[in-house]
């Protein structure tokens, strides 16, 4: 996933997965045998039609010596106002995705870090074969040639308490997402399904990963 001599973005969500990315980025830098650079955007879709505040975010960026940028967007009135999407989140994805990914790019970056791990993974494959009568999920890396830049995953085999534990125990800056369909979305309700399987199957998230591992699905 990572080169000697990249630049890598990472997408800053303000939420608990992208700033364990972060923090756990910062520290691998310290230790990782080929050197890399770091930055981290922000993609402010301004709710209320004005900016966010992420100042805390800012001040663990400097002290971490990481560059931080916020990128201004209209995405919540585009999306909430404008278009009224009854369905916005796959929209709202693809456009904050193009927005980091060309953000990444004028910050000179050749890849972009996500914090996707290892519960996104099943619950993305679990919409997939439910919506899609597909077996997909996203790539741990994905080189997208339109935008000239490489996506990357590194957190795939954490769990999102994994990431919890981290945005505790490191005192990161997490902030309660102002999106009016948090917690109320189709990815949610795959998450307490998938829970509740759990309950009488075990690890019913990393036996879903190891399925894609064993059948080589998307470069797992």
């Amino acid at each position: 996933m990572i080169e000697e001599g990249d630049k890598i973005a990472v997408g800053v969500s303000s939420g608990k997965d992208s700033l364990a990315l972060l923090a756990a980025m910062a520290k691998l830098k310290t230790f990782y045998p080929k050197n890399f650079t770091l930055c981290a955007i922000t993609v402010d879709m301004q709710f209320g039609k004005k900016p966010g505040d992420f100042s805390q975010i800012k001040k663990l960026c400097d002290e971490l010596g990481i560059e931080y940028t916020v990128k201004l967007t209209r995405l919540a009135e585009l999306i909430f106002e404008e278009r009224k999407e009854t369905n916005p989140c796959s929209l709202c994805s693809k456009m904050r995705r193009g927005i980091l990914n060309n953000t990444a790019k004028e910050l000179g970056c050749n890849k972009l870090a996500l914090g996707h791990h290892m519960d996104d993974i099943a619950e993305t494959f679990i919409m997939n074969l439910f919506n899609g009568a597909s077996l997909d999920c996203f790539m741990p890396v994905t080189y997208l040639s339109n935008a000239d830049i490489t996506l990357i995953r590194p957190m795939i085999y954490a769990r999102e308490s994994d990431c919890a534990r981290v945005a505790r125990n490191e005192n990161l800056p997490v902030m309660k997402s102002l999106c009016p369909e948090d917690s109320n979305t189709e990815r949610e309700e795959v998450k307490q399904f998938l829970s509740s399987l759990e309950k009488k199957y075990g690890n019913v998230r990393e036996k879903i990963l190891l399925a894609m591992q064993k059948k080589q699905i998307n470069g797992y």
